[in-house]
C-alpha cells in the first residue's frame, strides 16, 4: 500500500493506492498518525480512495481509527472517490454517516 499526503490550505489529503487489508493497515496506521499529529489545527482531512483496488473490514477499521484520532483534534474527515466495490462496503457499513463521501 502506498500513501501520499498533501496539505491544501486548511485541508490535508491522503492518497491511498493498493490493497487496504490487514497487512497494509498495520503499516499505514503509524504513517498516517504521524502526519495527522504534525498537522493539527486543520479543518478537514480527506482520504482519496481512487487508487484502492481492494478493501476489507480491516480497511473500515483503519478509517474508523483515523476518524477517532482526527476527532480528538477537532478535524473533520471525508472520503473521496472510492471505487464501486469499496463504495458498496462503505455504504453497507454506515461509515458515510460519520465521514461523508465527497
Amino acid at each position: 500500500m502506498e500513501i501520499q499526503s498533501l496539505r491544501k490550505g486548511e485541508e490535508l489529503y491522503f492518497y491511498l493506492k493498493g490493497e487496504l487489508d490487514e497487512h497494509a493497515a498495520a503499516s499505514l496506521r503509524g504513517r498516517t498518525d504521524a502526519i495527522i499529529d504534525g498537522n493539527a489545527g486543520l479543518s478537514r482531512a480527506v482520504f482519496n480512495l481512487a487508487g484502492v483496488r481492494f478493501m476489507d473490514s480491516t480497511g473500515i477499521g483503519f478509517l474508523m481509527g483515523r476518524y477517532k484520532k482526527l476527532s480528538r483534534y477537532g478535524i473533520k474527515m471525508a472520503l473521496e472517490a472510492p471505487n464501486e466495490g469499496a463504495d458498496k462496503i462503505l455504504l453497507l457499513s454506515g461509515i458515510y454517516s460519520l465521514m461523508p463521501k465527497i
